[in-house]
């Protein structure tokens, strides 16, 4: 008779012990993900010209997605003066502009990004750069995004503020 009782009770904690594992699939666990971020660069454009000396900053636009959770992203800008290794000049009074800055967006899937951030100084050398985009998910995939484009005294305002 005792053994009637005890074996309804063990395949009810059997059921429930299968059940937790079950909810706890990999798919809900951000270190089972393998997919890189999306990143899609609206503004600057390959090739754009950017004002050297404008107050407003560069018009800067993407938006980002991942499967399942953002982290952060970077931004970086380098002279390609001599079209790929990375030197470090000074010619005369300008300066090689750099830009290294990065941005959280955890807890989010998708993220609109739009900013000014980046202010070109007056006495940056004007030529060609490297400008890069990072994304890195929570689960440390990481996706790159290059353009190239050109600093000028001339041009480059595409008259969004």
């Amino acid at each position: 008779m005792k053994t009637k009782f005890y074996f309804p009770m063990i395949l009810s904690l059997l059921v429930m012990v299968m059940s937790l594992f079950t909810a706890c699939s990999d798919s809900d666990n951000p270190l089972s993900d393998t997919t890189k971020p999306v990143i899609d660069l609206n503004s600057p454009t390959e090739g754009q010209v950017l004002a050297i000396g404008s107050e407003h900053g560069v018009h800067f636009e993407m938006e980002l997605s991942d499967d399942v959770m953002l982290k952060s992203y970077k931004i970086e800008i380098h002279n390609n003066f001599d079209h790929h290794s990375h030197d470090t000049r000074v010619t005369g009074t300008t300066v090689d502009f750099t830009f290294n800055r990065s941005y959280d967006v955890s807890e989010q899937r998708t993220a609109h990004i739009h900013h000014h951030d980046i202010v070109i100084p007056a006495n940056a050398t004007p030529g060609d750069y490297h400008l890069m985009v990072y994304c890195t998910d929570a689960a440390g995939n990481e996706a790159h995004v290059a353009r190239n484009i050109v600093l000028g005294t001339t041009g480059g305002d595409d008259g969004h503020h």
